[in-house]
């Protein structure tokens, strides 16, 4: 609340536009290029529901929206970078280390990388470097967007209207953080499953 109070004081003398603006580049950046990982994304979604609710002007509507968009092309960009630029690099490399590391990424990627990238929406820092290893881990295009659209609804989306019904509704950021424990440990158990199938000795075909 008392963050909420100071992004009030900061931004509440902007035009709306400004305001969406400036909300909705934050999350961009936070989530699409490598140096925003320090930027608290949580806690200015939260913020910004409030403040929508506080202030009139603010069209809740055309938040969400923005922020929505913010955050899905944010994690698009950062899964391109992964791919275009992190990927060729790291076939650079010719350390036996680096390749392993390499095969491991794919293998996760491709066991549970679906729920991982929606989970680590809720991560600070994570969700910033999740996106350009997928894309590094040459992850299925069509999986990581449909995670992607998941984890952008319901980080950018969800916790921007949990601020702006907490105010009445006391309740509903405690729902939120229980979707985020639902997707978190849905992502935990799948890896343990397919790390314990994988364990698993194959049976012999001679």
């Amino acid at each position: 609340m008392e963050f909420a109070a100071s992004f009030d004081a900061q931004l509440s003398t902007l035009a709306p536009f400004i305001f969406y603006v400036v909300v909705a580049g934050i999350v961009f950046i936070e989530t699409g290029l490598l140096f925003g990982f320090f930027l608290p994304g949580d806690s200015i979604l939260f913020s910004a529901g409030l403040v929508a609710a506080i202030h009139g002007n603010i069209n809740i509507v055309i938040l969400v929206t923005a922020i929505f968009l913010a955050a899905f092309f944010g994690d698009q960009v950062g899964f391109v970078i992964g791919r275009v630029v992190g990927r060729p690099y790291l076939d650079k490399r010719e350390s036996l280390r680096v390749q392993k590391m390499i095969k491991n990424a794919e293998d996760f990627y491709e066991r549970t990388g679906w729920w991982a990238v929606v989970a680590a929406r809720f991560f600070p820092w994570i969700r910033t470097f999740v996106p350009p290893i997928a894309g590094a881990a040459k992850m299925n295009y069509y999986r990581f967007l449909s995670a992607n659209v998941l984890g952008a609804l319901l980080w950018g989306v969800g916790i921007t209207l949990a601020g702006y019904y907490a105010a009445s509704i006391p309740w509903v950021k405690s729902f939120s953080y229980a979707i985020a424990a639902f997707f978190i440990g849905a992502s935990a158990i799948s890896a343990f499953v397919n790390y314990r199938r994988h364990r698993q000795p194959r049976p012999d075909k001679s």
